[in-house]
């Protein structure tokens, strides 16, 4: 259901001090972009309207994150926030009686339930302008809340504009407002730019509902300042030593609520977590885990340490020893992986497969309960059940210019060190000796033998040695 209530993230800004060719919202945080959080605890909301603004890579913003629930505004040039939300009140018309939540682009820890919690501070006051602020120490950089005697919020100084007293205030203004719409456009026509940086700030509309306060016909105004007890909630980011700051500490979080939903961490501390990992209960995660986006893990699983899961469903029940590296995978009930195996996009494990130590699979099939266990490559192929692949096998599924498929039908068995030359199929049920290598088809249930007949020459290696000594 749609609510009174409007979104607008202001996202505009170059970010210079990342030195960097991307936009700073760009930047990730747990495999997201920063404004791409701000996005989700909007969402959160089920706003009205949820209106963007962009500037300095704007179009390559949209890209990354377009969505039919965004409209975008170009602000151009970029002449400081109250300017920004000027450009924005085009989106915005035809809502009338709204409260307009807005955000900035770079603070990606704020929660859907912070913003609620300003929402309804806002519309209980019945205020003109809500304020989200914190205690910071130090409070450098930040715009200082000034309360008047009684505690109510009189207006906000930017430091820049701040004196020596009004620097010492440790209570800062998080960038994060809830204003009566309606009444916005008014206030953003009174703005000026007479100020140290030469911008427009939206922080001059908290005097202007101020003195508007008890006069009719305005109603809601007047404003306060909702403090919020975790400033590192609302901190925004400059720089990278901040964005990875702020990483670890939205990683903490996503570890938190997994060990509260019934995962196991071994190591809270040395992983780390996409946003949208799953993970089912009584699993374990052991040191130095790394699961990337698109990652799903089933129940009662073992993920051993050093592995690294990315865009990969893992089903239950399923152990994973350390130093495994996944991307794109399907891994079926049951199965046993590693230490050190690799499985590359479109691998597909049926239940009770295994892929043993440095063995590499891609785009093939294991059947359920077969077997890859050492010193092996499988790709492009099919391999029906119970099949048993011996060690250092390897699909030839490159031909220079093509790539082929190797099928081996369910229960074959293929010796140690062969050589599956695509394309080329193995009936069910037959036997490949160890150290073939297979060009033709092999019927079912047929033992398949390439290698050179072995002969033996008794007494060669005492006439090697009686020579060898001779000649010392």
């Amino acid at each position: 259901m749609r609510n009174n209530s409007a979104v607008l993230i202001l996202a505009a800004g170059k970010g210079t001090r990342m030195c960097s060719k991307l936009p700073k919202v760009l930047h990730p945080i747990a495999e997201k972009p920063l404004l791409g959080h701000v996005l989700d605890a909007a969402r959160g909301l089920h706003p009205s309207r949820l209106v963007v603004v962009i500037g300095h890579g704007g179009e390559q913003i949209r890209q990354a994150l377009d969505a039919p629930d965004i409209t975008w505004v170009e602000q151009n040039p970029q002449m400081g926030t109250g300017h920004a939300v000027q450009c924005a009140m085009g989106a915005l018309q035809g809502l009338s009686q709204h409260h307009l939540l807005i955000l900035n682009g770079d603070v990606p820890l704020i929660t859907t339930e912070t913003l609620q919690q300003l929402l309804e501070s806002h519309q209980q006051s019945r205020r003109g302008v809500t304020v989200l602020s914190c205690t910071q120490k130090p409070p450098t950089g930040y715009g200082r809340i000034v309360r008047d005697d009684v505690g109510g919020l009189q207006r906000i100084v930017e430091e820049k504009d701040a004196d020596a007293q009004i620097r010492l205030i440790e209570e800062i203004n998080s960038g994060t407002y809830c204003v009566n719409l309606d009444a916005l456009p008014g206030w953003l026509a009174e703005i000026s730019n007479t100020n140290a940086q030469g911008e427009y700030y939206l922080t001059d509309i908290v005097g202007l509902a101020n003195a508007q306060q008890g006069i009719e016909p305005f109603s809601h105004t007047g404003s306060g300042a909702h403090c919020h007890h975790d400033d590192h909630e609302l901190a925004g980011i400059n720089n990278r030593v901040q964005l990875a700051a702020m990483g670890a500490r939205y990683r903490d979080r996503l570890v938190r609520q997994h060990m509260l939903a019934g995962v196991t961490f071994m190591d809270p501390s040395s992983c780390w977590l996409a946003a949208d990992v799953t993970i089912g209960q009584d699993t374990t995660i052991a040191p130095h885990v790394i699961l990337g986006p698109g990652v799903t893990i089933g129940e009662d699983c073992l993920i051993g340490a050093f592995c690294e899961i990315r865009h990969t469903r893992i089903a239950q029940g399923v152990e994973v020893l350390p130093f495994c590296h996944f991307e794109q995978a399907d891994i079926g009930v049951g199965c046993h992986l590693g230490p050190y195996a690799r499985l590359r996009p479109a691998s597909v494990l049926a239940a009770g497969a295994k892929v043993g130590n440095f063995c590499e699979v891609k785009k093939s099939h294991i059947g359920e309960g077969a077997k890859v266990n050492h010193l092996t490559y499988i790709g492009d192929a099919d391999i029906g059940r119970r099949v048993n692949v011996g060690a250092g096998t390897i699909t030839c599924n490159y031909d220079g210019v093509n790539k082929h498929r190797t099928v081996l039908g369910d229960d074959v068995f293929i010796g140690s060190d062969t050589q599956l030359v695509a394309p080329v199929t193995v009936g069910a049920g037959a036997f490949v000796g160890a150290g073939s290598t297979v060009t033709k088809d092999v019927p079912a249930g047929a033992l398949a033998l390439s290698r050179s007949q072995q002969s033996n020459i008794e007494g060669w290696a005492d006439k090697r040695r009686q020579t060898l000594k001779k000649n010392a």
